[in-house]
């Protein structure tokens, strides 16, 4: 049954929203995401000035930045045109920190990866895996990674009919939407510590993955991991995916802003920001903006949002609802 994003009053984060990325070009990227992905493009918007440089922690930005929809999902693509960021680092491995992905969800896991062959995409898997019958958890769950553009890792996943929501099932269309987006993370225990005991988010699902497959998914050798999915009432997942072996994965760079091409950001929705920033500051979150922002005239559709990072480097966003997004269904 489908219902419409609600803000409850006794959520704290009442849904995980867009996952926003930061491209190199945004054209190029737009281009990408439709033409390869069949995502839809919603909305566009370019934005300057004082609010959004303390709310993105860069200062002098100049942004565009395109809304796209894939199925019931949202993300959001955004070009710095002023100041331009690092790009991803060639040498970069799934282990290390600045790894995130989108679990893009297909209806047919050979269909999808000829697909991906016939726009000539750059694998980052040998190709697509299979999780082994002992992984209880994530039995004949297909899973391949490929690189947007950017040299971006992103995945395509296929879920058996006893894996997975019941809307990923569908036959309607190749790409289906997105089931989670994955963040490499040191200590599990420390980031359950900030998404479910300081956010509320809960814990939906676990597994300890390893073996052949998962080292040619990942393209590292001798992978294992623990893997952890957290969710809020509505939207995508988060999955912490904390690497057992090898632990010679990179730290996210201290030095990273918003601008710099591996930046990925997660918008969590909350009725009212200041009030998670207070319990925030009690925590002793790391933020990026110094304090709740309030947005001058809506251009993204919200007045008021807060950049943070969790323990590890990976940004969060914290902000109201946007009036697309009420309009988005999820289950």
């Amino acid at each position: 049954m489908k219902q419409p994003i609600d803000i409850k009053d006794d959520s704290l984060i009442s849904a995980v929203g867009p996952v926003e990325i930061t491209v190199a070009d945004l054209d190029r990227s737009v281009a990408f995401y439709q033409g390869v992905l069949d995502f839809e493009k919603v909305s566009e918007v370019e934005v300057h000035g004082q609010e959004y440089e303390h709310l993105q922690g860069v200062f002098g930005l100049r942004i565009r930045s395109v809304s796209m929809r894939l199925g019931e999902e949202l993300i959001v693509l955004t070009e710095y045109l002023a100041p331009t960021g690092r790009p991803i680092p060639l040498d970069s491995r799934s282990n290390d920190n600045i790894f995130q992905h989108l679990a893009i969800i297909v209806s047919d896991m050979d269909k999808a990866y000829e697909h991906l062959r016939k726009h000539k995409v750059c694998h980052a898997s040998t190709g697509p895996q299979t999780i082994p019958a002992w992984n209880k958890a994530a039995a004949g769950i297909k899973a391949f990674y490929f690189m947007d553009p950017d040299l971006r890792k992103l995945e395509i996943l296929w879920f058996p009919p006893e894996k997975g929501q019941e809307k990923w099932q569908s036959k309607d269309r190749l790409f289906l939407g997105i089931d989670h987006t994955a963040i490499v993370v040191s200590d599990t225990e420390r980031s359950l510590q900030f998404y479910r005991d300081t956010l509320g988010l809960k814990i939906v699902g676990k597994s300890e993955n390893y073996g052949i497959e998962q080292e040619r998914l990942n393209n590292v050798f001798g992978a294992r991991l623990r893997i952890t999915t957290l969710k809020a009432p509505t939207g995508p997942g988060i999955e912490l995916l904390q690497y057992v072996t090898p632990q010679d994965g990179r730290p996210y760079p201290v030095d990273s802003k918003a601008n710099d091409i591996w930046h990925w950001q997660v918008h969590a929705i909350t009725k009212q920001p200041a009030d998670v920033f207070d319990l925030l500051q009690a925590s002793k979150a790391i933020f990026v903006s110094p304090g709740v922002v309030d947005l001058p005239k809506q251009e993204f559709g919200f007045d008021k949002g807060l950049l943070l990072r969790d323990p590890d480097g990976h940004a969060l966003s914290l902000r109201p609802i946007t009036r697309i997004e009420r309009d988005v269904t999820t289950v």
